[in-house]
């Protein structure tokens, strides 16, 4: 695929190792968001067309099929939606997840690992979500944008949720360019942000994304509050802990909005797309878990967590000593 992109647009793209590849691995995932980002900003010095190829879309679905389908069997016994939505409004009394971690006990080189790989989705934050917006409609439309809006600085650039992750960046001293870790990024991160296109690009999994979407939102207010308190507790910068705090404030009032709205109100359009929105919330949960489970089993064996050892180099460089893999 690579190779491929460095072409004009139009050659073959054999799909036989789409088959037989890990549907959640670095070759498949990695492939998968070479394909996607062509609908976002692109590659520099790649053929702008490549973004509706049809050598390419073939070979983006050869990928997509199993890829929904790890999902689908990861999440086989997720519940329906009203139970799924009552387990997200309660926080465990003792959590285990990175965003405990990285307060209890993260140093600057955890959270800046951390950030690069985020990187991959907030430097376009709210951009995958947007996709689902020309196919909503009244109540659950409004409600959508109006959330969006926040998420995109309420007409403001500087507050852009993209720009203040970037911010965020440069306190810790990364790179903010956009995409400059790609390199780094595990394959359950790629996932991650791949999930979010998969179910942006396709009509018939929007309710998966409106129930992607009320997970991040009903869930960012604690874990941005824990996330917040470790960048203020390692001395990360001003910029780093206002990304969170502004996610404390902003997505308290979006979770009511999320829930009563655009829930409630695809619901009363569209009752039939309440599985698929339970589906959303535990897809979001299965591909996080895997992504936590990524980065803390590293972190605790003193290891870095990134794909790279070029670029765990360059985070010990600001963030202090560490093993790697």
């Amino acid at each position: 695929m690579l190779a491929a992109l460095t072409c004009p647009a139009g050659g073959p793209l054999p799909d036989t190792a789409a088959a037989s590849a890990d549907p959640l691995g670095d070759d498949a995932q990695l492939t998968l968001y070479l394909c996607y980002e062509l609908h976002y900003h692109g590659f520099a010095g790649v053929d702008a067309t490549w973004e509706w190829d049809p050598e390419l879309l073939r070979l983006r679905a050869a990928l997509e099929r199993p890829f929904l389908g790890a999902l689908r069997e990861g999440t086989a016994d997720h519940p329906d939606l009203e139970t799924a939505l009552e387990s997200i409004l309660t926080e465990p009394v003792d959590g285990t997840g990175v965003s405990y971690f990285l307060r209890d006990e993260g140093e600057l080189w955890h959270l800046r690992e951390y950030a690069a790989q985020r990187s991959l989705y907030h430097l376009k934050e709210a951009d995958p979500h947007a996709w689902v917006i020309p196919r909503l409609r009244g109540r659950a439309k409004a409600a959508f944008v109006a959330v969006e809006y926040d998420e995109f600085g309420a007409g403001r650039a500087d507050r852009v949720h993209a720009r203040l992750f970037a911010d965020l960046m440069e306190d810790l001293g990364l790179d903010s360019t956009y995409g400059r870790y790609l390199d780094a990024a595990s394959a359950p991160m790629l996932a991650s942000v791949n999930m979010m296109s998969l179910f942006g690009l396709h009509r018939a999994l929007r309710g998966a994304l409106v129930g992607h979407f009320a997970s991040v939102e009903i869930t960012s207010s604690p874990g941005s509050r824990r996330l917040a308190q470790a960048m203020r507790r390692t001395a990360a910068g001003a910029a780093a802990e206002h990304f969170y705090a502004e996610h404390v404030t902003a997505d308290a009032v979006h979770e009511q909005v999320v829930r009563r709205d655009v829930i409630g109100g695809l619901l009363a359009d569209e009752p039939s797309l309440a599985g698929d929105m339970a589906f959303g919330l535990a897809a979001t949960a299965y591909v996080e878990e895997r992504l936590g489970d990524r980065l803390t089993t590293a972190w605790r064996a003193g290891h870095s967590s990134l794909r790279t050892s070029a670029t765990a180099s360059a985070v010990e460089e600001v963030g202090g000593s560490r093993s790697r893999d």
